[in-house]
């Protein structure tokens, strides 16, 4: 945790303001003997930013953390704090001097510590009544303030987070990591806990990066979210591009329930039973991928579009999930509805694109 000195004379009911720091990767990388956990990875991150890192397990979100709180060592590139090295092939800088909080998945409370202690561990550098009085006003601003004196076992899963957060935030670090720290809460309290995170954050001004494998989270908690597989990032932009205009077929199925139809090029383009769209040829791949969000696919019992007939149909809470064998089609394709009592199994039905709802990508495979 960062040892910095904060004032004494933070109100109880708002987290005091750090200053936010640039966040700079410089073609980093991490070798595992032959195996890459990063490669040629660059990326900025503007002062008081949230960047979510997006992506499967292993695909080098931990790493990149771990490496910004000087856990481990890049085995090439630079990490630079405000244009300062932090990590590179001339100089490492110690985790406690980087000025960078960390928050675990597993919220690595101390059970043999009070909350108060367990909150106020990052303040070493402070005299002992200075850090009680800083930690006390960080329980008020979670609200566990009367837990003070407890120890962290009869704490909730999602107040040990609480607690967890406010040790992390405390020593108002310029830079804030979190690796997967909503994962173990259940859907309700994930939600509540994402909204408090993100105004304590807020009011911090820490410049932050969170890793998560839940794209939804992503686009609740991120300014940006950098996708990433394989050690690299594959796009990074606001939630809003990423689901509007992803560069993969990887991103587009992070972002959207989507159909996947395959389709050989020719002179440019793919021919399917809803028309002919531009997609990309290359030599080596002559195929290309036709994408059609579930939501876009629209029903009617009467008028123009192709014919199709209702195979199944399951209940989603808001939505509804139909599956429709669609003239021209191999396989059926799925549709999300609003209201499922309209639609029965065996309806004779017309099928139609909404605009904007199709993407096409280089293909895999036929």
């Amino acid at each position: 945790m960062p040892l910095q000195h904060v004032s004494p004379s933070v109100p109880s009911g708002r987290a005091g303001a750090s200053f936010a720091a640039q966040l700079t990767y410089e073609n980093v990388e991490r070798r595992y003997g032959d195996t890459y956990a990063l490669r040629d990875f660059n990326l900025d991150v503007a002062p008081g930013e949230v960047v979510c890192l997006l992506g499967p397990s292993g695909c080098g979100k931990t790493t990149l953390l771990r490496i910004t709180a000087g856990i481990e060592k890049p085995s090439a590139g630079r990490m630079l704090i405000n244009a300062n090295e932090m990590a590179g092939p001339n100089r490492f800088v110690p985790p406690e001097q980087r000025g960078v909080g960390l928050m675990f998945q597993d919220f690595a409370l101390f059970p043999h510590l009070t909350i108060l202690d367990n909150v106020a561990f990052g303040l070493k550098g402070l005299p002992k009544d200075e850090a009680k009085t800083q930690a006390l006003a960080m329980l008020a601003r979670v609200g566990l303030q009367s837990y003070a004196q407890n120890y962290p076992h009869i704490l909730s899963g999602g107040q040990q987070q609480r607690i967890a957060l406010a040790r992390a935030i405390v020593p108002r670090p310029a830079v804030m990591l979190m690796d997967e720290p909503f994962s173990g809460l259940d859907v309700q309290l994930r939600q509540s806990m994402q909204e408090e995170t993100l105004a304590l954050l807020r009011e911090t001004r820490a410049t932050t990066l969170i890793v998560t494998h839940h794209p939804e989270e992503a686009m609740r908690l991120g300014d940006r979210i950098a996708v990433m597989d394989q050690g690299r990032i594959i796009q990074i932009d606001k939630a809003e591009m990423l689901y509007e205009n992803p560069n993969a077929l990887f991103v587009a199925r992070l972002f959207s329930e989507i159909n996947e139809i395959s389709y050989t090029v020719k002179s440019g383009q793919i021919d399917t039973p809803f028309g002919s769209f531009p997609a990309p040829e290359a030599s080596n791949n002559p195929t290309a991928t036709l994408c059609i969000r579930e939501r876009g696919i629209r029903l009617s019992k009467s008028g123009d579009g192709l014919p199709g007939r209702i195979l199944h149909k399951k209940f989603l809470g808001d939505i509804g999930l139909l599956e429709v064998g669609i003239q021209g089609f191999e396989e059926p394709l799925r549709t999300r509805v609003l209201d499922l009592t309209d639609w029965n199994r065996g309806d004779e039905v017309f099928v139609n694109l909404a605009p904007g709802q199709t993407l096409v990508f280089p293909g895999e495979k036929l």
